[in-house]
């Protein structure tokens, strides 16, 4: 079977896709093709991870990866800061929409009183169509849901409060 001519300068969608599933399949995180005056470079995942110590001595999850690139939105000033929130918190890592169950109709992935352990899948975030299931990383009893479904959160954003 031929394959189609690409006019100069335009993508071949199908390998993309292709190439983003061989990723995802193989723990790729990046891809760097060149061919004649061609180049595609594929990136999965944030350019740059930072672990950092949380308060309370719980490292900050790192961040999933996603075949999708990472988008951060520039806020004008917003209308009121959220508030603090103190002792041991599993935070987003990474932007989109929060989802607690893994489909609509299904029963909540963790709920208050529900006991979580650091591998313990507590929520997906979908960010690009692509949905990131995230573990608690810290073992513990979650005290307190602190978004609602469907809410849009930001990277470092506090889901749930844990009693360790």
């Amino acid at each position: 079977m031929a394959e189609k001519p690409q006019a100069p300068g335009s993508f071949d969608l199908d390998r993309v896709r292709e190439l983003i599933e061989m990723m995802e399949t193989h723990g790729v995180t990046e891809v760097n093709l060149r061919k004649a005056d061609e180049r595609w470079v594929l990136r999965r995942g944030p350019a740059e991870v930072i672990n950092m110590m949380a308060p309370g001595g719980y490292a900050a999850a790192p961040p999933s990866y996603s075949a999708a690139p990472q988008v951060h939105h520039a806020q004008a000033a917003a209308p009121s800061a959220p508030a603090a929130v103190d002792g041991p918190v599993i935070k987003s890592p990474t932007v989109g929409t929060f989802y607690a169950a893994p489909s609509p109709g299904e029963a909540s992935f963790v709920k208050v009183g529900s006991v979580v352990k650091s591998d313990t899948v507590v929520c997906v975030i979908e960010a690009m169509k692509v949905f990131n299931q995230i573990p608690a990383e810290i073992s513990g009893t979650i005290t307190e849901v602190l978004v609602n479904n469907g809410d849009a959160v930001e990277y470092g954003q506090p889901l749930f409060r844990v009693k360790p």
